[in-house]
């Protein structure tokens, strides 16, 4: 288990490495100049020039990465130029937000999907399975932008149920925060119940339709306990992986979601570094998002091990 831990946290190391060159050479090909931007239009260039070189943007490509990348490893990751603010501060924040609203959406979605793949496998061909199937795969179809609008017509214009942003007032309580979460975490819920439910009922599909689970009835075994016990241990596993695959979306892509709901979390705070080309707070960010989704997955290998001991020795 030391080895196979190690062998993942070096692939993670060497994906994460890869992920930074990318991130830093697309961020220089963005459009702009940083001291003008800065400064704004109307100032000289010779300002412009000035403040490049206190910034170091006017040095090499490979002296700027060196230093940003550095300084990374200690946890400095620049200052913001559109909020001058350092990035770390404004990531901090950002990512606690996104994690509170991925965390609803996940605490939902998971056991909704599961159940639903679960009992659709058991009711296989039958109505339950079509409802299940069909209406699952429809809502994974619907972008979040339409059906959040929908949501926000709904339940906030015409019902006035829940408010239509996502922010809670400064020292709100939990049951208020949840109030406000519930309207942004319903797209996401319907974007992946029906990834989910589906990879879920085919994989109990499968492990229905093994020769240990047939052994298993046919010497008396209860099907309870053999659906409990060798179905879904087995049936869960390429589930896990799929889940764990969501988490770095759910904590920053929810650009959509987070721009509609005007929620200040990871994905709102790219959108904005993007369109503001702030080269800092945008290479900061993604490799921020990179790392979590790299620690999910780590975590979901560590969960196959768990279900499947034999992935440890391969």
């Amino acid at each position: 288990m030391g080895k196979f831990i190690l062998r993942r946290l070096g692939l993670a190391l060497i994906t994460l490495f890869l992920l930074s060159v990318l991130v830093f050479i697309g961020t220089q090909l963005l459009p702009g100049d940083v001291g003008r931007r800065i400064l704004g239009p109307f100032a000289t260039q010779e300002a412009v020039d000035v403040l490049n070189a206190r910034l170091g943007t006017d040095r090499p490509l490979l002296v700027q990465y060196w230093d940003w990348i550095t300084s990374a490893l200690t946890g400095d990751l620049g200052f913001s130029i559109s909020f001058s603010r350092p990035v770390t501060e404004l990531l901090g924040r950002a990512l606690l937000n996104s994690l509170k609203l991925a965390a609803l959406a996940f605490v939902i979605v998971v056991p909704l999907s599961l159940l639903g793949g679960i009992v659709a496998a058991l009711k296989r061909g039958k109505l339950v399975d079509r409802i299940i199937t069909v209406g699952g795969l429809s809502a994974t179809v619907i972008p979040e932008f339409v059906s959040g609008v929908v949501l926000i017509v709904i339940f906030a214009v015409f019902l006035g149920w829940l408010p239509g942003f996502a922010t809670a007032p400064a020292g709100s309580g939990l049951l208020t925060q949840l109030k406000h979460l519930i309207l942004p975490a319903i797209p996401l819920v319907l974007v992946l119940f029906g990834y989910i439910a589906r990879i879920t009922r085919a994989g109990v599909i499968e492990a229905l339709d093994a020769d240990y689970t047939r052994t298993a009835i046919l010497k008396g075994l209860p099907r309870s306990r053999v659906i409990r016990r060798d179905v879904l241990r087995n049936a869960l596993l390429p589930t896990i992986a799929v889940i764990a695959s969501q988490v770095g979306y759910l904590v920053g892509g929810l650009v959509v979601v987070e721009v509609l709901f005007q929620y200040q979390g990871v994905g709102k705070l790219l959108f904005d570094a993007a369109r503001n080309a702030d080269f800092p707070l945008l290479a900061g960010g993604v490799l921020v998002v990179g790392a979590a989704f790299q620690v999910s997955m780590l975590l979901a290998d560590l969960a196959y091990s768990w279900l499947n001991p034999r992935i440890r020795l391969s």
